[in-house]
């Protein structure tokens, strides 16, 4: 889709080296992408910042314009720019970046099929896809990151570490080897992974013995809403649903906004501002409001996945089971510059149907659990009603 877009992303390091996580997602560092007819690109902050002023992004254009002019590059000029405006999730990206990370919103990247996050200095894998390289040479979940090809990775910001999993930027890395150090518990290893041309199916669909359903969502990459409302669908009648968006990182809002559709009647899914002028975004009408549904949020849980989270909590839908989310919030908009490469500049924040701000805050859950927390979303659904076919 053409336009602006809405979308929640992390800061890219240098030249947009770290771009998104859902193209990257050599790592997921608690990124995203989305697209929106008509709206603008929602980029995401970590809560200790707040949106830089508007007048930044004059100041950016102005730069990018007066090197066009000068024969230098316009692209640096505009790097420059932002590192001295303060929008500290602000990036720049080069033409063939930009059209990578447009090709991500399809769910397709390279990589080695890992996920990750930033916990106390520290990189910790968080999920491994099936049937991918970090699969294959039997890298888990739990395990620390910390070395890639003999560059320590403690204390790096988690985006700076795509960069380094990912390889060539241009997206030729496919084939190549990168030799990873790791961690778990007291063993210290090291695996030679190859990266290669992945797809993601981000929601699986699967029945627990209780007759409870669990939809997972990965990311909102394009087509997941939908499959989200087929996954309602499919469901056996009656039976609870457990909405799992742990470790999601975001993704296209369009596509949250059409999951919210598939458990509301319609009405305010959240509302956004982009310097200054308030917008909205609605659910569709025809979801299925009546099956008890729990959704499981931690620390992962980011931009796009908390929109959805505050949409169904605020709207007495779903009891929310596990940890405090990310907190990421804030809406950019994407400029072009004079060479193809484009920037991306923070202008407002968007906020749940209740008004609460999720940018620095996150979103509490209305029941704390950790390590148990699907257990305990199982016992939430048994006592809101019918939990399996009847």
């Amino acid at each position: 889709m053409s336009g602006p877009a809405l979308f929640c992303q992390s800061r890219r390091i240098g030249r947009g080296a770290a771009l998104t996580l859902v193209f990257a997602s050599v790592l997921v560092a608690g990124a995203a992408t989305g697209t929106l007819p008509g709206a603008d690109r929602n980029d995401t902050a970590d809560g200790a910042r707040s949106a830089a002023p508007v007048s930044h992004h004059a100041d950016v254009a102005r730069a990018a314009e007066e090197a066009a002019a000068d024969g230098t590059s316009p692209m640096e000029a505009a790097q420059r720019a932002v590192s001295r405006s303060g929008d500290r999730w602000a990036a720049v990206y080069s033409p063939d970046e930009y059209e990578e990370f447009e090709e991500s919103l399809d769910g397709r990247y390279t990589g080695v099929g890992l996920w990750a996050r930033e916990r106390d200095g520290r990189i910790e894998v968080t999920r491994v896809g099936s049937d991918t390289p970090a699969a294959e040479a039997g890298i888990r979940a739990g395990d620390r990151l910390r070395s890639v090809d003999g560059r320590k990775v403690d204390g790096r910001p988690v985006t700076e570490v795509v960069s380094l999993l990912r390889g060539d930027t241009t997206g030729e890395s496919a084939g190549t080897t990168v030799r990873l150090g790791l961690e778990r518990g007291p063993r210290a290893w090291s695996e030679t992974v190859r990266r290669a041309r992945l797809s993601r199916d981000t929601v699986t669909a699967r029945e627990l013995a209780s007759g409870v359903t669990v939809i997972e969502v990965g990311a909102f990459t394009t087509g997941s809403g939908e499959q989200v409302r087929t996954a309602v669908r499919q469901a056996p009648d009656g039976a609870g649903i457990v909405l799992d968006l742990r470790g999601n990182p975001g993704g296209l809002v369009a596509e949250a906004v059409t999951a919210a559709s598939a458990f509301l009647d319609g009405g305010l899914v959240a509302t956004y501002d982009v310097e200054g002028e308030q917008r909205a975004l609605h659910a569709e009408p025809g979801g299925d409001t009546t099956r008890p549904l729990v959704a499981l949020v931690d620390g992962g849980t980011m931009s796009a996945a908390e929109l959805l989270t505050g949409a169904l909590q605020d709207r007495g839908r779903a009891v929310v089971v596990g940890s405090r989310t990310f907190g990421k919030g804030s809406v950019q908009m994407p400029a072009p510059l004079p060479d193809g490469s484009v920037a991306e500049l923070t202008v407002g924040h968007y906020r749940t149907p209740s008004g609460r701000g999720v940018d620095g805050r996150g979103l509490t859950p209305d029941l704390e659990a950790g390590e148990g927390a699907l257990r305990r979303a199982e016992t939430v659904l048994s006592g809101l009603g019918r939990q399996g076919p009847r």
